[in-house]
């Protein structure tokens, strides 16, 4: 009797398990937001290349008119990335930490807000929307653009969001579905906006601090229609928000200048940290059960933290002055944050990469040093958020330099790609066995 069950059932769990390895596997080929479906930037393929070059490697490449830094996202065989088009001329941006990048005045130029999809196998168009046309109504930093926020996609839908313009949803085949505005808004200094919508579930999650009414607005992604919307205590920053899912419950965590804070999924405050850098950018994310903060904004001279954060925390949790580790957090650094990149943990090890090419490694769960800002091959200045791959880290430049370093507690570079000196502030698109590298003037297939 217990063989003939055995053998009866076996049928049914092989199905079961080539099933949950085929979800697994098309999981694994799509890329649908910031720093992909957790927002950490790895990937598990090991077929992804490491070397490449404006030939080596390159599967294919596409003019993409306009400027624009927003990352590509992926689902199946779809590639979605936003672009703006002045009629006029646009100031070249120049590479680089520097000062006198306001631009204050509003370009007078009509300019054509799009959104745009290509096909996967081979960087051909399938379509392209506009979504908006006319003059901007806001200024932008000189290295910024008008789509500079990272589109999201469930694999029904994509939902391309420009900040001041609006969220706007299309099907699969360039439907729109449904539009939602936003209000132009003053940010700090004129600089405009970049952070990134997330969805989860039914909802759309977008988080709008600026200089005059900052705010966490949650919509239903079937419809655009406002299901919350919570006002926050914040000035500019320009951080995605993160849906941390774990086994107490789900939130929606927020960085910010004033504090990180995190939110129920009905817009209810949580908990609140106070400790960040004047200017916050990069997105937190969770790994090996810890949440990662950091905020450390290159012109403050002393605060720059990065905290390590347990579930399950309530009310304020900051921690006392010199403490470095409570309840809630099992550890912070106030001096070692990036500014503009998002860390990145691999294997249990936390890398951070200063904008200025320094690169730092740290024990994940205790934020003990492994090695302190070594330097990588000089480049004009990093933007982009490094990434992994099996055994190896990747930091892409501003001039179009990636710096491929061996995973691990030595500073080890293997060595460096280059693609021509086209300028790079995209964070790039790892999906399956390709990776997505969007310039100033293409997007990059890099394959095998």
């Amino acid at each position: 009797m217990t063989a003939k069950l055995h053998l009866s059932i076996t049928p049914l769990l092989l199905l079961c398990v080539l099933g949950a390895s085929v979800v697994h596997s098309h999981a694994a080929e799509n890329w649908p937001q910031f720093r992909g479906a957790d927002a950490r930037g790895v990937s598990a393929n090991a077929n992804l290349p490491d070397k490449w070059s404006v030939t080596e490697n390159v599967e294919w490449k596409t003019p993409i008119p306009g400027r624009g830094w927003s990352s590509p996202v992926v689902w199946g065989e779809r590639v979605f990335l936003t672009t703006v088009i002045n009629s006029g001329e646009t100031e070249a941006p120049k590479k680089g930490l520097y000062l006198g990048g306001n631009r204050p005045e509003i370009p007078a130029t009509e300019h054509v807000w799009k959104v745009i999809c290509l096909d996967l196998a081979t960087g051909k168009p399938v379509w392209e929307k506009t979504v908006h046309q006319g003059r901007p109504q806001t200024p932008i930093h000189l290295k910024n653009s008008y789509a500079s926020e990272t589109p999201a996609t469930d694999g029904e839908r994509v939902i391309a969001c420009f900040g001041g313009v609006g969220l706007f949803c299309f099907d699969f085949e360039g439907k729109e579905l449904w539009k939602h505005p936003l209000e132009p808004r003053p940010t700090r200094a004129g600089w405009g906006t970049a952070a990134s919508p997330v969805l989860h579930g039914d909802r759309l999650y977008y988080q709008c601090d600026n200089d005059e009414q900052s705010e966490l607005l949650a919509l239903d992604k079937r419809t655009g229609k406002e299901v919350w919307r919570t006002p926050r205590d914040e000035k500019s920053n320009w951080s995605p928000p993160f849906v941390w899912q774990h086994e107490q419950r789900t939130e929606i965590v927020t960085a910010g200048s004033g504090a990180v804070r995190s939110y129920d999924l009905e817009g209810k405050l949580l908990w609140s940290l106070r400790g960040m850098s004047s200017i916050t950018i990069a997105m937190p994310y969770a790994a090996d059960g810890l949440l990662y903060v950091s905020s450390g904004y290159v012109g403050d001279k002393i605060m720059k933290s990065l905290y390590a954060i347990q579930p399950g925390a309530s009310g304020d949790i900051t921690p006392p002055e010199g403490q470095r580790s409570t309840e809630f957090i099992a550890w912070w650094d106030p001096g070692i944050a990036p500014y503009n990149p998002t860390t990145l943990v691999h294997q249990g090890k936390l890398y951070v990469l200063y904008d200025r090419g320094l690169l730092s490694c740290f024990d994940a769960k205790t934020g003990q040093p492994f090695y302190v800002k070594e330097r990588l091959p000089r480049g004009p200045g990093f933007t982009t958020s490094p990434w992994a791959m099996g055994d190896k880290i990747f930091c892409l430049d501003e001039d179009g330099q990636t710096s491929v370093l061996l995973a691990g507690d030595k500073f080890e570079l293997l060595h460096t790609n280059t693609l021509g000196g086209e300028m790079c502030m995209s964070t790039p698109a790892l999906v399956g066995d390709r990776l997505l590298i969007r310039t100033d003037r293409h997007l990059y297939s890099i394959r095998r």
